[in-house]
């Protein structure tokens, strides 16, 4: 599985941004997806991930700011990010595969710079 993610860039604070993560293969529905971001000096963490069957879960810094969704016909997924904050600034990186929670089984892809701002 190859994961090709994009979307990232410069925003000011309170801006919005989109981030798409398109993934190679066929069994794209049937894998949990995921975003995480790391900021520097900082560890890798879970922003938001959208299951299989479509159900959602959000880091509380992210909850009611950021949207994540899946188009499975397209096996994307996306992260619609609004309310932006400098605190948000970070690569963030799509994870696809069957293991809920231990991502490092699954796939990642090689991250999207965001830049927030102030």
């Amino acid at each position: 599985v190859q994961l090709q993610a994009s979307g990232g860039g410069l925003v000011q604070a309170g801006g919005s941004l989109r981030l798409s993560c398109a993934a190679s293969g066929s069994i794209f529905r049937s894998y949990q997806m995921s975003w995480h971001r790391q900021a520097p000096g900082k560890q890798r963490e879970l922003v938001a991930v959208i299951t299989s069957g479509g159900s959602t879960n959000y880091a509380d810094y992210v909850k009611g700011r950021f949207i994540i969704s899946r188009d499975n016909a397209k096996n994307t997924v996306y992260l619609q990010m609004n309310s932006l904050t400098p605190e948000d600034t970070a690569v963030y990186y799509c994870n696809a595969g069957p293991f809920y929670g231990s991502w490092d089984r699954n796939y990642w892809g090689q991250g999207t710079l965001v830049t927030v701002s102030s």
